[in-house]
Formats: C-alpha cells, structure tokens, sequence
C-alpha cells in the first residue's frame, strides 16, 4: 500500500539539547513500523513533534498527502491520528467510560446532558475489541495500572483514526495481554491502518512489524525490514558498533575472588515488572547488570532498594532472612542508592553541596540525633577534596554545579553514610567523559576497599570496563551470569540476541 506519513529531515531542539536531527520516518498504509532505540535516542520526541505536542524547527511532515503542521495533540487526532503516550494520561478519579470518551461524550437530542447509557455501551463494545470486561461506571483509579493503560488504548482505538501511535503500550501488560493487543493490532493493519509501535522488547517487535526504524542520539541510523535483520544486527544498530569492532581491553582482571556475601534473594519477582530470578551480591566486587532498555535492571535495583515490594521470594542480608520494606528500611540495612535520573530523584537542586551530601547520613541517625553545621560541613569538606568535587564551597548550590560534579555529590552523600552495598544506576549519564573515567576508577577502588556495588550502566562498554561479575537481562528476565574471559562486549550482545 502506499505511504500515508512522510516526515523529511526534521529537526527539534531544546536548550543545549538537540534531541533530533534531519530525521526522516515513512509509514505505510497497512504495517507495522516499529521505531526503536535506547533512552535519549529521540523515539518520543519524534512521536510528540508529529503530532503537535512539540513545535518543530526544521522540515516537513506529509500527511495524506498534504502538508502539515499541527499545532497540538487534539489537532492532530481531529485530523486523524490516534495516540496512546507511555504515560497514562487519564483522570483516575472519573469512570472508565467518562475517560473513554472525555471531550466527546455523546448527549442527548435536545439536551445538554450526557446520554450515560450510549457513553457506557459504546465503551463496552470498545473495551470488548481488547477482550476486557470490565465495569465501566467504576473509577478508573480502582483499576491495576495495567488495566488503565489497556483502557488508554481502547480509547484511541474508538476514535476513527488513519494512523495509530503506540507508545511503549505493553511495558505495564502481561503476556496474554500483550498477545491480545497484537491480535488487534494485526486486524487494524488488515483494515489498512498505518502503526507505529515504539517499544523496547526484541521479541515484540520481531513478532509484530513489517518493519523496523532505529533512532541514535536524536539521529536516523537506519530503516529495516523486520524479516530480513537479525537480532544481533538489530541491537548492533541501536548501540553504534558492529560486532567486530569491540575493544576487548578490560581495566582490571577479571576473575572470582571477593569477599563474603552481603545480600542473597532466591524466587524474587514481581508481575508486570520482572519475571522471578535469583541473585546474589559479594562484598568486594561489582555485579554489572547488562540489557538493553526495558530489559528490567533498574526493576532489580528497585526491588532491593524497597522502591517496589516483590510478589514472591525471600531475601537475605549477611545469611539472615530479612523484609525490605522501603528505602529508609533499606539504608538501615547498609544500603545506598544513585538514582537513574539524577535531576528528578538524586539531587534536591536548592539545597547547598553540604546539605545534599549529608541527606542520608542524616537520615540513618535518625531525627533525634541531628548533625551540628560543624559536623555537616567537616563531612561536606572530607568528601569535596575525597572526591575532587569542583565547587566555590560547601554552601554553593548544587543545581549551579556540572552534571559530573553533580553526580559525585549523590555518590558523596551515600559514602558519607559508610554503606556496605552501593547501587549505582546509569551514574555516568550525561556527564563529559572525564568525569565519566573519575568515576569509573572511583567505583573500582572502592570495591578494592570492601565494598559491594551493583553497577548498571546502558554503555556495555563500561559494564564490561567496571564489572567483575555480569547478569545479562532480556525482556524482564535474568537470563545468564557472566564471569571471567566471558566479560566482554561481544558475549553480553549474543546472549542479549539470543532466542
């Protein structure tokens, strides 16, 4: 069929971000196109830039047809393109059907009032597309998220639409869901429906599109027929290098010796957020967690933080079964945590480098036990000249300091409370690289030290340059343990691959 969508050389930017540059994207009436790429690749920016949601600064959109240039969403769905966002964007407090078809409910002849019987029966026939039954007069907020994202997308669906945009739809479905969003998916490209279906999961979009766009760095790296690439090849292009262009070079030796162990968990899961694993953690090494995005690293990071409570399993710490029951529970247990996005949840940008740095010293003491300002900023100046902190001094704010210098005050404020297990996500993310290397060889020296660090990171490079042991995930599974010669870039992409 021919193409419906035609996007060329468009461009976005945002201060000191350019998140896409000359991309070009075609869909076609009746596939699949699956768009792919790691975080910051620019797959939503695309998506919001498309239809509205973002102005663009450069190129050209062709929508059946003709120019266009929407200036929001609701435009852009009057004019026939339908979107569900990876945020559930729905009113919790209202009923499933009023969510359903909020700013179009169907009212009566005459009247300015709503015809609830039609708006709830044309919910439930919407709802049954997706084999849901539900009670639609309840509050949506009385439902898992799961179900709230399945009604998200039955609202698009209902709309009448050329062009469906899914946007991570089945990070919070389980698998029989996932099948019947396919199974709908699949009927609307026979009615010749143009989708586009961004997502992380390898198998998914091998099972569902025609074809496969990939996105690096806000940048096209190139479209691909889902039938003729394979998984290797696909994560190849979604990470920048070929599989024979590795460097091999580790920093250190790779072998087994650490210390005893700190934390055990057998039969630990969670549904719709990691499948059940085992795994356990040694004083003295670090443990790298590998997989591309949505693969479930920081769902295991999270859960033995106590961020999320698992269904099943049993954990232990130093050969004793304990319950973590939240993060302070967690950092009573020696535990510390540097948080994937360092702005939203690592750093409180108008507190002080001091005050950020003892937030969790301060809180293991407890709140009847406060530090004097002496002790704050003796603690603040140990860890400043410790770390190479580049800063005016203890009082300066930290939101004014570089995102490298940034990051070494999270790591600070954890060393500050003597952790015995540090859980490092992603702590390298957008700093300059010689910062990056300051703290890469700082995570090395303190597992010299003693320390126990879990360490993920989306740069296998750096998982293979810091790890001395690795668990590979796929799809929110632990897959296999990699120790030893097998710590290297080209046995973490095959296992990543493999079926």
């Amino acid at each position: 069929m021919g193409e419906i969508l035609n996007v060329t050389n468009l461009s976005k930017s945002f201060p000191g971000v350019k998140a896409l540059t000359s991309i070009s994207f075609d869909l076609k009436k009746g596939e699949i196109h699956g768009l792919m790429g790691e975080n910051g690749a620019g797959k939503s920016t695309l998506i919001k830039v498309i239809t509205g949601f973002f102005s663009r600064d450069d190129g050209k959109i062709v929508y059946n047809g003709a120019d266009v240039n929407f200036t929001s969403p609701n435009e852009a769905v009057k004019h026939g393109i339908s979107t569900v966002y990876q945020e559930i964007n729905l009113i919790p407090m209202l009923s499933v059907a009023e969510n359903m078809f909020l700013g179009r409910q169907p009212f009566k002849n005459g009247f300015h009032a709503i015809d609830w019987k039609t708006l709830n029966d044309r919910a439930q026939k919407a709802l049954a597309l997706l084999e849901l039954d539900l009670d639609v007069t309840m509050p949506l907020g009385s439902f898992s998220v799961a179900v709230q994202q399945m009604v998200s997308i039955a609202r698009a669906l209902d709309i009448s639409a050329d062009i469906l945009i899914l946007d991570e739809p089945t990070s919070s479905l389980d698998a029989a869901e996932a099948a019947q969003l396919f199974k709908v998916m699949n009927k609307l490209k026979n009615q010749g429906m143009g989708i586009i279906f961004v997502t992380h999961f390898l198998d998914q979009v091998f099972e569902v599109t025609d074809r496969i766009t990939v996105l690096r760095n806000g940048a096209k790296v190139g479209v691909f027929k889902t039938a003729e690439i394979t998984r290797l090849e696909l994560i190849s292009s979604m990470l920048g290098k070929e599989l024979g262009e590795f460097d091999t070079d580790i920093w250190h030796h790779k072998d087994s010796v650490h210390g005893e162990e700190y934390l055990s968990i057998e039969k630990a899961s969670k549904a719709e957020y990691i499948n059940e694993f085992d795994m356990t953690i040694y004083k003295g090494e670090v443990l790298g967690l590998a997989g591309l995005l949505g693969s479930g690293r920081t769902e295991v990071a999270q859960l033995f933080y106590g961020v999320e409570k698992p269904d099943s399993g049993k954990m232990k710490i130093h050969g004793k079964p304990v319950v973590i029951r939240g993060p302070k529970h967690a950092i009573e247990y020696g535990m510390g945590f540097c948080p994937e996005d360092r702005k939203a949840v690592g750093i409180i940008p108008e507190l002080s480098v001091r005050e950020n740095i003892i937030l969790a010293l301060q809180a293991k003491r407890g709140i009847f036990r406060f530090l004097s300002k002496k002790q704050r900023n003796e603690v603040a100046e140990k860890f400043i000249e410790t770390l190479n902190i580049v800063t005016p001094g203890t009082d300066q704010s930290v939101k004014n300091l570089s995102g490298g210098n940034q990051q070494k005050v999270i790591l600070a404020r954890w060393l500050a409370a003597n952790p015995e297990l540090l859980i490092l996500d992603e702590p390298t993310r957008g700093i300059d690289i010689g910062a990056k290397v300051e703290i890469q060889k700082l995570i090395l020296k303190l597992k010299d030290d003693g320390l126990a660090i879990l360490f993920i990171s989306s740069e296998l490079e750096e998982v293979v340059r810091c790890a001395t042991r690795i668990a590979v995930l796929r799809d929110r599974n632990v897959v296999k343990e990699l120790t030893g010669k097998d710590i290297n870039e080209q046995v973490i992409m095959k296992t990543i691959a493999e079926t």
